[in-house]
């Protein structure tokens, strides 16, 4: 199958199982527990729908890492269940920490029902994450599902240590670019390259294969960071749905701004001076270019691209088995066109 077709096939299937999960677990009369869910995940209240729903990538992924490796995808479906909880669990505290009020052009479930209920509500996200997991049971035996817990829960370690490490380069103004690595391989590329690590588990592949298939999703991950980053200054709003003033005013620490911090000595003066403001941000971009960040930004996705298509190619060497995970990486990873 193409990936298109995976998609179309795929996507309903990704839907029903979160539902199931979420109202298995919710119990009828916790009505405002039930609705912060369902508002964040796309399925109710103003602006619902697949657009509010996000591309579902993660879980995706998972699926088309179990076909890739010569799995029944079905069999892989509580496994990608499982990402999706913790990736959504993690957007929510993320919400929280950044003080964002909306995502994908709707309130934020902190800005709706409050800083408290929006924190309870990642809580049972994740919880429910490796309640999800049980499932499995269906078709693994218990030590697959002890394994893919294992995968899972240092997923989430990872991502707490990149979450941290980002909160803490906020206020520091020593970071290096190889400081970047750590921060985005946590909070990115971690939970990528474990939900494609579970897919290659439920395909019941050897050890090393799996290995092969973890190294790619990780390479992937760090690439789609990069072209993220870029796209969150020089990227096209119109396509993106996103400003590429926000990463600038919220002065985040993206690969192009470290890279001018630990390159220049009057973007690092202006940067310490404060916050960007918004009739300063075309003549930031404009400095950034001048500065080679763009270019040494594109030039580290293009060489992680390459890296992630090369790890695919030892994962699976079938053409015909991992076309729709290479069409994939290349829709991920050539968003800036």
């Amino acid at each position: 199958m193409n990936l298109n077709e995976c998609i179309q096939q795929f996507l309903p299937e990704i839907e029903n199982n979160l539902k199931q999960v979420i109202e298995k677990s919710v119990a009828e009369e916790d009505l405002e527990l039930h609705a912060m869910i369902f508002h964040h995940m796309g399925w109710e209240g103003e602006g619902a729908g697949q657009e509010a729903q996000g591309k579902r990538i993660r879980p995706l992924l998972t699926l088309l890492a179990a076909t890739a490796a010569g799995g029944d995808w079905k069999k892989a479906l509580p496994a990608a269940v499982s990402v999706e909880l913790v990736h959504n669990f993690s957007l929510i505290h993320d919400d929280i920490q950044d003080c964002s009020e909306t995502r994908r052009g709707r309130p934020t479930v902190w800005v709706k029902w409050g800083v408290a209920q929006a924190i309870n509500t990642g809580d049972l996200m994740f919880t429910l994450a490796f309640y999800a997991l049980q499932a499995l049971l269906r078709d693994h035996v218990p030590a697959v599902v002890v394994e893919a817990s294992r995968i899972l829960q240092r997923a989430c370690i990872d991502l707490t240590r990149g979450q941290y490490l980002d909160l803490t380069y906020e206020g520091r103004q020593d970071v290096r670019v190889e400081g970047y690595w750590p921060m985005v391989g946590g909070k990115t590329a971690a939970l990528l390259s474990s939900a494609v690590e579970l897919g290659a588990l439920c395909a019941a592949t050897t050890p090393e294969n799996r290995g092969d298939f973890r190294e790619y999703g990780y390479s992937l991950g760090l690439a789609f960071q990069c072209w993220d980053d870029w796209l969150g200054i020089w990227g096209d709003s119109a396509v993106t749905g996103k400003s590429v003033a926000s990463d600038l005013l919220a002065g985040k620490k993206t690969l192009p701004v470290l890279y001018a911090l630990n390159n220049s000595a009057s973007f690092r003066e202006r940067w310490i001076q404060g916050s960007i403001q918004p009739e300063e941000i075309p003549g930031i971009s404009q400095m950034l270019i001048q500065l080679g960040a763009k270019e040494f930004t594109e030039q580290e996705a293009t060489r992680l691209t390459s890296r992630a298509l090369t790890e695919l190619d030892l994962a699976v060497a079938d053409g015909k088995t991992r076309q729709a995970l290479q069409e994939l990486t290349h829709k991920l990873l050539e968003r800036k066109n």
